[in-house]
């Protein structure tokens, strides 16, 4: 080849190089101008629909218009984030080449002999023409990468503590009825109607020394790292016995979905007809001050819930006899907690994570990342902040203890990790990170090969740690998505599933998948597995019952309503909430077999807590006792 050659070919690459970086460039900006002019997350049109929908809650047709609508609009949004970060990256590529046909072609320029004088200020001018035309166009590409990087992950501003969910319009009516064209409280996954966000003024608020209060100690402050490694801490203090028995546990509803976490209630006696809108078989139902989406627990003759809204975070405590509430505990002067709280979508909220108790103590964790302990009367022990979650639905992964440990999954957007804390100090005994993306699911507790283990899900994998040290014992990669159910665990087997994923079942012992399916998958609820039989419920309404061994199906039921309550057992019966409010009691078994249908008169979301001869649910706006 020539130099003449060469410089033809590098003058050619170097103007479909130059084209294509402009075309490129300009699309990238005409892009990023049409997503700033708009946010991504709401839509005026679906907003329309779901206010057609509080006038018309009964219109079928309606609603799968909306959640077809909404489908589309996030598939849109995301694609729109895949091909402005694609661009940005074929600007890169496009930029590289041109800089190197421009290197190669003035290069072999440089060889050819020098021209006649009278083209010298033709020449010159050209090459001036030249590089104002090269400095616009790395101008454009410039901004044109700037743009799009700028425009990947608008939900990003869904961590902006500065930000407060005012919420203004949702009523618990109207929050239900978001949930109904939205998205699962517990996963999270992409809300169709965000809160109703303002911008409002940082207050700077005051640390007053918790020791100041009256009766209470001085909490533990705790700045959450930038980046944790695994760690054991050895000089901790070591956790006082409990005292906590499994047999214990059984005679208590301590965790979210029961003992273990497990969703097996071994209450007697449970009843399976009332209407709470008629008060049949309805002891008693007391209000709820504060709104939230965490389970009732219950310890004795006390059950346990809390409520969070932009001014305070509280834990309710009432006696289970009566429904009086016995005492309220304020979630305040933490010191880290954050000035204002962190934007959530009204399906999640501030108070979605459940309680736990070990008899000893109750233990409640919020939005903000505010965790705190108070004794069975009301004092409180500790409190601190572990950082605000970096969470764009809000923090929903439910409390669980064991052996005087209190155990925290904390996998958020910055990356996962779980924690074990001292129930008695609330300092931290062990902290392991995690290979995972965010999670909304709940840590459950099994035993395997006669130790217990601590079974965390989320996207990617499927892993247990060891209760003691933190040490992860096993792993399984096979989640993906928001995961938001958390796992089963029935006779050393391991069940985990989410939407968009498969359903999977884990041997422990080995790490290794023994079968799976995608036919069914649920989005909220939680899977069940007990007596060989798992069950599993889908958000668009359908509960299905396999073989735990060997994942054959049994039956399925379609119950044509929204499903993100678990399903639970308790007394030999499968009892399935959907968020109509409506209590699906089944025989539990192979064969479908329905025994009542009950109404409590109000929506509801959580999953209820049994205790001899009782239920207890959470509605929208009270709080039920079902018995006769």
């Amino acid at each position: 080849m020539t130099n003449n050659d060469k410089l033809k070919l590098a003058q050619n690459i170097a103007l479909i190089a130059g084209i294509f970086c402009t075309a490129v460039a300009i699309l990238l900006l005409l892009n990023f101008w049409q997503v700033s002019k708009s946010d991504p997350i709401e839509s005026k049109a679906l907003e329309a629909l779901v206010q057609r929908l509080k006038q018309e809650p009964n219109n079928e047709e309606l609603k799968a218009e909306i959640r077809a609508f909404d489908l589309l609009a996030r598939k849109a949004y995301f694609n729109s984030q895949w091909q402005v970060k694609t661009g940005a990256y074929l600007i890169l590529f496009g930029a590289v080449v041109l800089a190197f046909a421009l290197r190669v072609y003035y290069s072999s320029k440089s060889k050819i002999e020098e021209p006649d004088a009278k083209l010298e200020n033709e020449i010159a001018g050209r090459i001036l023409a030249q590089k104002g035309i090269i400095v616009v166009g790395l101008v454009v590409m410039a901004l044109a990468v700037v743009a799009g990087f700028a425009t990947v992950n608008h939900l990003k501003d869904y961590d902006t503590v500065s930000l407060v969910a005012e919420n203004e319009a949702n009523t618990p009516e109207e929050q239900i009825e978001m949930i109904e064209v939205g998205q699962n409280p517990v996963t999270g996954n992409t809300p169709s109607e965000p809160a109703v966000d303002e911008v409002v003024e940082q207050v700077n608020q005051e640390e007053t020394a918790i020791a100041e209060q009256p009766g209470a100690e001085k909490e533990v402050a705790v700045e959450t790292p930038k980046e944790v490694v695994e760690t054991k801490a050895p000089e901790k203090t070591a956790p006082a016995a409990s005292g906590l028995t499994l047999a214990i546990l059984k005679a208590n509803h301590n965790s979210f979905r029961g003992p273990l976490g497990q969703g097996v209630s071994y209450a007697k006696n449970i009843p399976t007809e009332w209407n709470g809108a008629a008060g049949t078989n309805v002891l008693w139902k007391s209000p709820i001050p504060k709104h939230g989406f965490n389970s009732p627990v219950i310890w004795g003759d006390k059950i346990f819930i809390a409520g969070a809204d932009n001014s305070a975070r509280e834990v309710y405590c009432y006696d289970r006899n009566t429904g009086k509430l016995l005492w309220t505990g304020v979630a305040n002067n933490i010191q880290g907690s954050p000035a204002a709280m962190p934007k959530v979508t009204p399906d999640t909220g501030l108070s979605a994570p459940s309680l736990t108790t070990d008899g000893k103590a109750v233990f409640a964790i919020f939005a903000s990342g505010d965790l705190i302990a108070f004794d069975m009367n009301g004092k409180r022990l500790w409190a601190r902040n572990l950082g605000v979650p970096n969470n764009h639905y809000g923090h929903s992964s439910s409390l669980i203890t064991w052996a005087g440990k209190l155990f925290v999954q904390y996998d958020t957007n910055r990356g996962g990790k779980v924690l074990a804390l001292n129930n008695t100090s609330g300092e931290t005994l062990w902290e392991t990170t995690r290979a995972c993306k965010i999670s909304w699911a709940s840590p459950v507790l099994g035993e395997v090969d006669g130790k217990y283990q601590l079974l965390l899900t989320s996207d990617p994998i499927v892993a247990g740690y060891n209760i003691e040290t933190g040490e992860e014992l096993w792993q399984v990669e096979c989640m993906m998505g928001e995961v938001g159910p958390s796992v089963a665990f029935s006779e050393g087997m391991v069940f985990a599933a989410n939407e968009y994923a498969r359903l999977v079942a884990i041997d422990p012992k080995t790490a290794s998948v023994v079968w799976e399916n995608d036919e069914y998958l649920p989005e909220a609820a939680s899977p069940l597995a007990y007596n060989g039989l798992l069950f599993i419920a889908t958000s668009y309404g359908v509960l299905v019952c396999y073989d735990t061994k060997t994942g054959e199906q049994y039956w399925e039921d379609d119950l044509g309503t929204t499903l993100y309550s678990s399903p639970v057992t308790a007394d030999g019966k499968l009892f399935m909430m959907d968020n109509d409010g409506v209590m699906h009691v089944y025989e539990f078994g192979k064969e479908l077999k329905k025994i009542s249908e009950n109404e409590l008169g109000e929506h509801s979301g959580p999953t209820p807590a049994f205790a001899d001869g009782r239920i207890y649910i959470r509605g929208d706006k009270n709080l039920y006792c079902i018995g006769k």
